[in-house]
């Protein structure tokens, strides 16, 4: 399918532009988590606080929030994984009252 695209000069599908602006038309963001090697996005309200956030990935994490660990997915890959970039000191400690950024990667400490 690049191949494709490239011949044509496109830089990107449609579909995946579609979604970008429907998302924007929506007012969503997303965010992703990852816990033992796996990856996943959620969508979330643009203005969403990391205690709504962890709300999205469970009722009673939003209930029990204590803090989020968060730094950028482009970060996140530049280290390889959540736990390099922890002990290269790229992850920040954030509160609930945290608005989250699209493309944020978080680990959510709850009780």
């Amino acid at each position: 399918m690049r191949e494709f695209l490239e011949a044509y000069g496109i830089e990107r599908p449609g579909l995946e532009l579609f979604v970008q602006h429907c998302y924007r038309l929506l007012g969503l963001i997303t965010f992703f988590t990852t816990e033992s090697g796996e990856c996943r996005a959620w969508s979330l309200r643009r203005g969403s606080t990391a205690a709504q956030a962890a709300g999205r990935v469970h009722t009673d994490m939003e209930k029990g929030f204590i803090r989020a660990e968060v730094l950028g997915w482009e970060e996140f890959l530049a280290h390889g994984s959540f736990h390099a970039a922890r002990e290269k000191g790229a992850v920040r400690v954030e509160g609930r009252d945290y608005v989250v950024q699209g493309g944020d990667v978080m680990l959510f400490r709850f009780h």
